[in-house]
């Protein structure tokens, strides 16, 4: 029995392999890649754990690659040679298709590894947006929301802020969405505790898992803010004393490296006045659940900090916004003035020019201050050089989905979808 749930990226990875001769899925640990790329393999080699497949790397390359097509090999990058041979078998074989790789970290070295451009095309995966998770009725499309489109009569699923709460410590990891608060808090913690132990320490020079487990901490106590690295290196470093900045960026780079980092960079726009802009990019995991987890937070304090809970909540409103805006070539950023202290969470921008803004808010009640936000950052912004914005969004915890007069958008999130 196939109980696989469908995944927003099903529709982007078909497109791919119709246009490329192989697909590379890549995301952390977890998220559902090996069954995504599953359902569109005909053959599978898991290349962390097959050990048959790996001698026959070794031995005879064409003893993995002369099997029924498409060819799935997962955990490509324990055999980073996978990775030419694949380029190669490409170009050697005609059709589109053939080939699929799943990875849940960068190789370090690339300099020997060709970079597959017009070959194989790539794909990123998350863990599960609401809409998949069947947490919102994925009535609002961000697609129409991006072609101007209204939003009246579109219901959301009614979930209490709670129940939105659960969602964050929760997460949208596959093995995790039906669980109880309790389990999946357990599972979270020893997916961390794996990354401290494992999975940092395996990509390269020996790393200290106390420091991984302090850095994450220290990450998660700023989401939806900058990082200070000078703070943060000596909240990793404890009762030792700061880190070493060069030991800092190392312990990032890993992090990155098995995508569990997700910034938001800045957006460079053009504005009308003087408005100072921030240049660094704003902090987020790739899922909110990473980050209550290091802090050992659960629903009850969340609720108990709902400033806190807020910053856990855009975070998982943004995991959603990249997963359905992906197929749109979507690209996210952030919009703040150090000056005067404006800000909106998101700017959406689309390959066509087009863009909108986002803001968000756990509570329904704000939504007036997140639309005088919305509205202070569209003056501010040079239209002549970006055009008008095709939508000024306010997503929040509520249960409405409506227009205002002033035009802002407000949409729940257990509304939103693809």
């Amino acid at each position: 029995m196939n109980d696989y749930r469908p995944r927003v990226v099903d529709a982007e990875l078909a497109d791919k392999l119709r246009v490329n001769g192989a697909v590379l899925i890549d995301g952390p640990k977890a998220v559902g890649k090996t069954e995504t790329a599953t359902q569109a393999a005909t053959t599978v080699f898991r290349m962390d754990v097959d050990r048959v497949a790996r001698a026959a790397l070794v031995a005879d390359p064409t003893l993995l690659f002369d099997n029924p097509t498409p060819i799935l090999f997962d955990e490509w990058q324990e055999t980073p040679e996978i990775w030419n041979l694949t380029r190669r078998a490409v170009d050697d074989h005609e059709g589109k298709g053939l080939y699929l790789l799943t990875g849940s970290s960068r190789p370090r070295d690339t300099a020997r590894m060709h970079s597959g451009a017009g070959r194989i095309g790539r794909l990123r995966m998350r863990p599960m947006s609401l809409y998949e998770s069947g947490h919102s009725s994925g009535e609002v499309s961000l697609a129409a929301l991006l072609n101007g489109e209204t939003v009246e009569g579109a219901k959301p699923l009614p979930l209490s802020v709670v129940e939105l709460l659960e969602r964050v410590v929760v997460g949208g990891w596959p093995e995790t969405i039906d669980m109880t608060e309790s389990d999946a808090r357990a599972w979270m913690g020893d997916y961390l505790r794996n990354v401290a132990e494992v999975d940092v320490p395996a990509l390269g020079p020996r790393r200290n898992p106390g420091n991984i487990e302090r850095l994450l901490a220290s990450l998660a106590r700023v989401v939806g803010g900058t990082i200070n690295n000078a703070a943060t290196a000596t909240e990793v470093g404890g009762s030792r004393g700061s880190i070493d900045p060069r030991t800092l960026a190392n312990y990032v780079d890993a992090l990155d490296r098995l995508m569990l980092l997700e910034p938001l960079p800045p957006w460079v726009s053009h504005l009308r006045s003087r408005t100072r802009l921030r240049t660094t990019p704003v902090h987020h995991f790739v899922d909110p659940s990473i980050a209550v987890s290091a802090l050992g937070a659960g629903i009850v304090e969340l609720k108990r900090d709902l400033e806190a809970a807020g910053f856990h909540f855009e975070s998982l409103v943004l995991r959603d916004l990249r997963t359905y805006g992906q197929a749109l070539q979507a690209r996210f950023s952030s919009w703040r003035d150090s000056q005067l202290g404006h800000e909106v969470d998101a700017v959406i921008e689309l390959p066509n020019g087009r863009w909108a803004a986002v803001e968000v808010k756990l509570g329904e009640a704000a939504a007036d201050e997140a639309a005088r936000s919305l509205l202070t950052m569209a003056r501010k912004v040079d239209r002549e050089r970006h055009g008008e914005p095709v939508a000024l969004i306010v997503v929040t915890g509520g249960r409405f989905c409506y227009r205002r007069p002033d035009g802002v958008t407000v949409v729940p999130v257990t509304a939103l979808g693809p």
